[in-house]
């Protein structure tokens, strides 16, 4: 094996080029004051050719360091890999965009045009849930997303700049599989369809960031009937279902190294509380519309029809669902969403 191969050659260094050789030797006949402006002068020169305003996107696995810790290291590096799959895969035919970094459970792209990171991302969400669909709740993946347009530093392999922060913290704030943009982002869309599936969300103060930012959330999903919260008619509470696929709903909550219910039902009389299973039901998402998947041998009755363990059956606007004989759970239609084109936002 040759020197330059050995493991403890280590990466090659800058002064390697022999541009970078001969300009260091100049540099080493200057004083101070020639330095310092030298300096300015690769500081104008640097924002001249590389400074330009992009698309630049987050991705990050949620809840990556609880599937490690429950399902350890090898299938943790398969989650990773599996998400970098999809984007490779979200990227395919798409000119001029590309995967910046995959560190650990995030990945980082840059893209031509806005309209191309969203489109982009709605096909990553789109194959997450299709993959998911086919497996247990405890091994799906779960990505949250960022987009923003501004000024970086880019050179065709690697951007920099405060742009690249701001989408990173963008993607922490969203929702799971949610897709969030920057104001600044949604104003660089010009497909009107695109700009009527934003949603616009309170003002967020994001870590690292001094001013909060104004969001919104892209609704990937296709507009339809299908319920948007439930009421619990024993207790009067209303809970907005989640956007996550499937979406499970029983007794059992989150737990040191235990991933809970995303809706959990329960009492105040724990004896009643016990006809509801850990796990009861899942809703999935079919088409356009719910269905309702039952996990449990405890009763579960969808507008006064029972359904067994392993069958489903449609949730509907308006449907009723009878959950062990002590909860009554109603599915609510969607209100009209407010999109950015009809707020102040714009």
């Amino acid at each position: 094996m040759s020197e330059d191969h050995r493991d403890d050659a280590g990466p090659p260094t800058v002064t390697a080029d022999p541009r970078v050789t001969a300009v260091l030797g100049v540099v080493a006949t200057m004083n101070m004051t020639e330095i310092v402006r030298l300096q300015d002068v690769i500081s104008r020169e640097i924002t001249r050719r590389f400074e330009r305003k992009v698309t630049v996107a987050f991705s990050d696995i949620v809840d990556s360091t609880r599937y490690f810790a429950t399902h350890g290291d090898e299938a943790g590096r398969k989650l990773q890999q599996r998400h970098r799959d999809f984007l490779a895969k979200a990227l395919w035919g798409r000119d001029d965009a590309w995967i910046v970094d995959t560190a650990g459970d995030g990945a980082f792209l840059c893209f031509p045009t806005v309209e191309s990171a969203v489109d982009a991302l709605v096909a990553l969400q789109r194959t997450i849930a299709e993959d998911n669909a086919a497996r247990l709740p405890s091994a799906q993946l779960h990505v949250r997303v960022g987009i923003h347009f501004g000024p970086a530093l880019a050179d065709g392999l690697q951007v920099s700049g405060e742009a690249v922060n701001i989408a990173a913290r963008v993607a922490s704030s969203a929702e799971i599989d949610g897709i969030r943009l920057t104001l600044d982002a949604f104003h660089e869309m010009r497909e009107p369809s695109k700009r009527g599936s934003c949603v616009p969300l309170p003002p967020a103060v994001l870590k690292g960031l001094p001013h909060a930012l104004d969001l919104v959330r892209f609704e990937w999903r296709p507009p339809s009937g299908v319920p948007e919260r439930i009421r619990i008619i024993e207790t009067g509470k209303e809970i907005t279902l989640p956007a996550t696929d499937p979406i499970s709903f029983g007794r059992m909550a989150n737990a040191p190294g235990v991933r809970g219910n995303d809706v959990v039902l329960a009492l105040d009389d724990d004896q009643a509380s016990m006809k509801i299973s850990r796990w009861h039901f899942e809703l999935r998402r079919k088409g356009d519309g719910f269905v309702l998947r039952q996990l449990a041998e405890n009763l579960t009755e969808v507008d006064g029809k029972r359904v067994a363990r392993g069958q489903e059956a449609p949730i509907a606007a308006g449907a009723r669902v009878n959950v062990g004989g002590v909860l009554t759970l109603v599915f609510d239609p969607p209100a009209a969403r407010r999109s950015v084109a009809d707020s102040t936002m714009v």
